[in-house]
């Protein structure tokens, strides 16, 4: 992205930059906390995402707050995301190994027990598994899991190809896990059986050819919100196209549009049930000159900003 300094208009305010929850005052509701947790060190491929959640806020400088009413007038969410209570609780010191791991937890459910929703900017798709752990605490039993991921990330061992597998093995209930934009020729036929042995609904890339990404979503949410607990959002931006997402290491032509994406965001956000999100596997270090990955990984987190308006 360019280093040129950013133009000053009073009349465009810019997001971002926005205060800690520490000033914000004791029982004062807060809409939305940006948390970054940047992992990288287990990543299956050399990764420079630790770099992304300080790309992301210094990306998020180049937008508005603002989304105006579509031609029919309609509005898209009750109020201005001026008018929302956002917050930003920096990023969580090294949180690969199992300390850190656990900072990154505890970190999260000191967020979540302030704010409607606490967006995760990860680093890599590692980061999922302390973002829903510290999400849902002792709710883990009714809880809920959608991924957008063009991968089933159900691998053995301790990496970022391995959150969901690592999340059933802490008891989550894979009935109530759904995987959106599974994509072709990017996973094996063992990790396909296995999910369809922890029961996981699985939407394949294809299928989002046939039907809206809001009827789909609407589905995931009925799915996994099934027995009323808490519901973690996993937005892995790899399950992109390539031309969208090059700084993603694992993207493949044909994946999903930014702007379905984008709308992923927005609907997953205004469901009440969804109280914590992610997004994952961006490396702002391997993103194009024009910084498209780490832009719209920004335009996500104001997405769900608007989602949560819209409650």
């Amino acid at each position: 992205m360019s280093s040129r300094p950013l133009s000053v208009d009073p009349l465009w305010p810019r997001a971002g930059d926005w205060p800690s929850p520490d000033t914000i005052e004791p029982g004062e509701p807060i809409d939305l906390t940006l948390l970054g947790i940047p992992t990288w060190r287990t990543s299956l491929s050399p990764s420079g995402a630790g770099s992304t959640p300080a790309a992301v806020r210094a990306a998020l400088r180049y937008y508005a707050e603002f989304a105006p009413p579509d031609r029919s007038g309609r509005k898209r969410y009750v109020r201005s995301l001026s008018d929302l209570v956002l917050t930003d609780a920096g990023d969580v010191e090294e949180p690969d190994d199992p300390e850190g791991e656990g900072r990154a937890i505890a970190a999260m459910a000191d967020a979540v027990a302030r704010a409607s929703l606490v967006v995760a900017v990860g680093g890599d798709n590692a980061l999922t598994v302390p973002a829903a752990l510290g999400a849902w605490g002792e709710e883990l039993p009714t809880a809920g899991l959608i991924t957008l991921d063009a991968h089933h990330d159900l691998r053995d061992g301790v990496s970022n190809g391995s959150p969901v597998r690592r999340l059933v093995e802490a008891g989550l209930d894979g009935r109530r896990i759904v995987q959106i934009g599974i994509a072709d020729f990017a996973n094996s036929p063992e990790y396909a059986r296995r999910a369809a042995s922890y029961g996981i609904t699985v939407v394949h890339r294809d299928e989002l050819h046939r039907r809206p990404i809001d009827d789909v979503m609407a589905e995931a949410l009925d799915i996994a919100g099934s027995a009323g607990g808490p519901i973690h959002v996993d937005l892995d931006v790899d399950v992109c196209d390539r031309s969208v997402a090059p700084g993603c290491p694992a993207s493949v032509p044909g994946g999903l549009a930014a702007w379905e994406l984008r709308r992923a965001a927005r609907v997953a956000a205004a469901h009440p049930s969804v109280r914590s999100l992610d997004l994952a596997e961006v490396d702002a270090t391997a993103d194009a000159p024009d910084g498209r990955t780490v832009r719209l990984t920004a335009l996500c987190v104001l997405e769900a900003a608007a989602g949560v308006a819209q409650r």
